[in-house]
């Protein structure tokens, strides 16, 4: 194991313990533990590109603890009712058939590169900063913040669920694509 690699391990260590903080309404560790998550996945990137240490099992590893950190994150924050449960569900669900597909495509020896589509990224941003934004006040002591007089989680559940509906979507075609492609979908 390189030590992105062990770093990365670490962060996928971090999803339970931030889940149970946020369960049990420590919001200023949950809030540290997934600061320190982010931080970590800059971290391991700096330091797999600089030391030219990026290996096929990092490739395959950092997407996934970043998709566990945040379904995890996502089902807690949803389990305590700070977000709405339909967008968890939406989430999950999106994350569980991206995921589905790569396995499917690799079981049938497809290569697949791991090039995230530029909406995923855009989504994956939203959803780091609706959960920061759910848990740094109550962690921080800070009162709801507000945008012209829409509260900010309540924007970002909004534009989370677009890009979430948006990306999926687009994987789906993408991966019919792919599958249309190897003869396996009519």
């Amino acid at each position: 194991m390189s030590v992105p690699n062990i770093i990365t391990f670490l962060r996928i260590v971090a999803v339970p313990a931030a889940m149970y903080m946020i369960l049990t309404g420590r919001m200023e560790w949950a809030f540290a533990l997934f600061v320190a998550a982010g931080l970590s996945d800059a971290l391991d990137g700096a330091i797999a590109r600089m030391f030219r240490a990026r290996t096929v099992l990092g490739g395959y590893l950092d997407p996934l603890a970043d998709k566990a950190l945040i379904v995890g994150v996502y089902i807690a924050l949803a389990w305590v009712g700070t977000i709405p449960l339909w967008l968890a569900m939406m989430v999950v669900f999106r994350d569980i058939m991206i995921i589905g597909g790569v396995i499917l495509l690799f079981t049938l020896k497809e290569t697949l590169a791991m090039q995230p589509l530029y909406i995923s990224k855009v989504n994956t941003v939203v959803q780091i900063a609706l959960a920061a934004a759910v848990l740094a006040p109550p962690a921080l002591g800070l009162p709801d913040i507000h945008l012209y007089g829409w509260e900010l989680v309540d924007v970002l559940v909004y534009v989370c669920t677009v890009t979430t509906v948006l990306s999926g979507v687009l994987y789906a075609r993408r991966g019919a694509l792919l599958f249309n492609r190897l003869g396996g979908v009519p």
